[in-house]
């Protein structure tokens, strides 16, 4: 009945099962364990009404007009640019780093100018930057890392900054102007109507069907030794089995409370650095738009174990994933795409090109097969 089995109804299988009936008239069966698509951007009205992310916060941003473009047949925008607080010392602080963090957490009275000297005095040089710890000291020094890095990290990752390789940090710039905004990319925005309303219209085609609450391996008997494509998006060392013992992640617990007041905070997410078990606290309605005389926040507390948000970035767990990666390459008719099927961690646009780009190549794979 089908050409195609897409298993996990996010962003990575739904961009290809979309594409594969749209564009190459293929009969598609999307498998869906959880009650719902849209994978971890999918999002609900709660008890009061108000818009929420059940998994956290996902805030669109992306610098491809290629991305925007296809995104944009399943969805309008809201123009919206993320800024974020740190509770420091008392007080919340601008993150990333900027001109105002500094003055307010000093008293001092930097200019930009003086402030690119100023990092440059406090900086802990390293001849080679190894780990997250190096990537942030190097460049703000010390006491700005305890201060705003060190106490996050460990919370979030469940290890020390020196134990986790740069690219955790590395990625979060460090501002010498006034510029707030979490983000620069050139396109920020949400979809004008929350990310399950876009996920709905790009599954809302004829050749495509979905099963919600359906694990893959109860329907996997149906399609004897020869399915037809099957796209993987689930973990791959789930796929194999966990032959080679399971790829490590961090989770995370959500903690939702609806307040009766309009506005809980300033910003759209404030980080807890520091004492607090969580690590940061985010208001959807600044990120929807949504009027509403009530406001909902979640908390997000990191765990150990629960479902598989983060793979932790360390050369052994990179080394036990090019294993699985290895097997994956050796099986014909699989495609694994996504955070999970390729253990790295993705913002949302990144896993749409990845999925475009696995297209691309299937179907480049079927005209050599026809020709």
């Amino acid at each position: 009945m089908f050409d195609a089995i897409v298993v996990g109804a996010g962003f990575a299988g739904s961009v290809l099962a979309e594409r594969l009936a749209a564009q190459d008239g293929m009969r598609v069966l999307v498998v869906e364990r959880r009650s719902h698509i849209g994978g971890n951007a999918f999002d609900h009205y709660d008890d009061a009404g108000i818009l929420v992310h059940r998994y956290g916060p996902h805030i669109f941003h992306c610098n491809s007009p290629e991305i925007v473009a296809y995104l944009s047949r399943f969805t309008a925008w809201r123009p919206y640019q993320h800024r974020v607080r740190a509770m420091v010392d008392g007080q919340a602080l601008p993150i990333p780093i900027n001109l105002d963090t500094v003055n307010r957490l000093y008293g001092t009275a930097f200019t930009s100018f003086d402030l690119a000297d100023w990092f440059a005095s406090v900086a802990e040089p390293r001849e080679r930057i190894l780990t997250s710890e190096d990537a942030v000291v190097s460049k703000v020094g010390r006491d700005l890392y305890e201060k705003f890095f060190r106490g996050y990290t460990r919370k979030q990752w469940g290890l020390d900054p020196s134990e986790l390789d740069a690219q955790v940090t590395a990625r979060i710039p460090t501002r010498t102007n006034r510029d707030d905004r979490y983000f620069t990319d050139r396109f920020q925005a949400m979809p004008l109507h929350g990310y399950t309303r876009m996920f709905e219209r790009m599954l809302d085609h004829p050749r495509i069907s979905v099963m919600l609450n359906t694990d893959w391996r109860e329907v996997a008997p149906l399609f004897g030794e020869t399915p037809p494509l099957l796209v993987w998006t689930g973990p791959i060392d789930a796929w194999f089995g966990y032959r080679f013992g399971p790829l490590p992640y961090r989770s995370l617990e959500f903690r939702f409370e609806t307040r009766d007041v309009e506005w809980a905070q300033e910003v759209g997410t404030i980080n807890y650095p520091n004492e607090e078990e969580f690590t940061r606290v985010t208001e959807f309605k600044h990120l929807t738009g949504q009027t509403h005389a009530k406001t909902t926040v979640v908390y997000e507390y990191p765990r150990a174990e629960g479902d598989p948000y983060y793979p932790i970035p360390r050369p052994e767990n990179n080394a036990l994933y090019k294993r699985y990666a290895g097997l994956g390459e050796q099986l014909a008719g699989v495609v694994f795409v996504g955070r999970l099927a390729t253990y790295k961690y993705y913002n949302m646009d990144q896993v749409v090109a990845q999925a475009l780009a696995a297209h691309q190549r299937l179907a480049s794979a079927r005209r050599l097969v026809v020709g």
